[in-house]
């Protein structure tokens, strides 16, 4: 059975930076992982896509600001999100990338993210 377990969001000034963390079980890990992000009354959407070999995208909403890494061999997802911006709040998950999700896949928990100005 998957597991998802996101942790690391929290309370931030603009400007600042956090670094959150996905604790993943189960044979997920072998596929394309990607961050996401639901802010109030909005969809979830993702922002940041990582191969297993680690070739990456982002929104661009994001671009140049945040960055994701894997590591393989912990099971482990990060985002390192810098720069900051009021319009970055949001609850953060993590889960495969957005063309290997459908009606039957799990959620973590997720992890709030509030950024003040």
């Amino acid at each position: 059975q998957v597991q998802l377990v996101e942790s690391g969001g929290g309370l931030v000034q603009a400007g600042g930076s956090l670094r959150l963390s996905c604790a993943a079980s189960g044979s997920i890990f072998s596929s394309t992982m990607a961050w996401y992000r639901q802010a109030p009354g909005k969809q979830r959407v993702w922002v940041a896509i990582i191969t297993t070999g680690g070739s990456t995208n982002y929104a661009d909403s994001v671009k140049g600001r945040f960055t994701i890494s894997r590591d393989n061999a912990k099971n482990t997802l990060y985002l390192q999100m810098n720069s900051l911006k009021p319009e970055d709040t949001a609850v953060y998950y993590c889960n495969k990338s957005p063309s290997l999700l459908n009606f039957r896949t799990s959620w973590g928990q997720g992890t709030q993210v509030t950024v003040s100005s």
